[in-house]
């Protein structure tokens, strides 16, 4: 219950708009499609200021997600909320009325948090095959993430961790969704 909490606080802690509030004097919400995200902060203040909010998002999510897996030894089914808690925070962050980012810097934060090297690069590299193929943001998430859960079902003893990859799957498409309707 501790890591699920600390997860799901770590992950509600809008970087991108504190950034942007902050060092750049910048109101997310009227810049590109209005998401609290690395690509806003990017149009709003450039690579360095975006490179920053995409690191603290990814950490938000990897830093509890890992002391959770490696130290606390969470490896069952109670794994898969503890995981997915940092990026339920972020996409519905209590500091932003429930209306957060889409999560994909949280994404990576999770698969580095649980398998350090393997998941970001798989999830990296498939996506930026898959968008070159597919032309679409959502879909090219969903793939990547549908890619890592292949390379996971092969690699790993257990199902917990493609459970994850497909719940995170999901929940990325969902948010993915929400702002193509906007």
């Amino acid at each position: 219950m501790l890591f699920l909490l600390l997860g799901f606080l770590s992950g509600m802690i809008p970087y991108s708009a504190i950034i942007s509030r902050l060092a750049l004097r910048t109101d997310l919400s009227t810049i590109g499609d209005g998401n609290p995200g690395g690509t806003n902060v990017w149009k709003a203040g450039g690579r360095g200021w975006a490179i920053l909010a995409i690191l603290l998002d990814g950490f938000k999510a990897a830093i509890p997600v890992g002391l959770a897996y490696f130290s606390g030894q969470i490896r069952g089914w109670e794994l898969i909320p503890v995981a997915l808690a940092p990026l339920l925070g972020h996409v519905f962050s209590p500091l932003l009325r429930f209306h957060g980012g889409k999560g994909l810097a949280s994404t990576f934060g999770i698969w580095l948090g649980l398998t350090l090297w393997l998941g970001p690069t798989v999830f990296g590299l498939s996506l930026f095959i898959w968008r070159k193929l597919l032309k679409s943001d959502r879909a090219s998430v969903i793939a990547g993430l549908l890619t890592l859960t292949v390379v996971l079902l092969i690699s790993e003893r257990n199902f917990i961790l493609p459970a994850i990859c497909l719940l995170n799957a999901a929940l990325l498409g969902w948010s993915y969704s929400k702002t193509e309707q906007t």
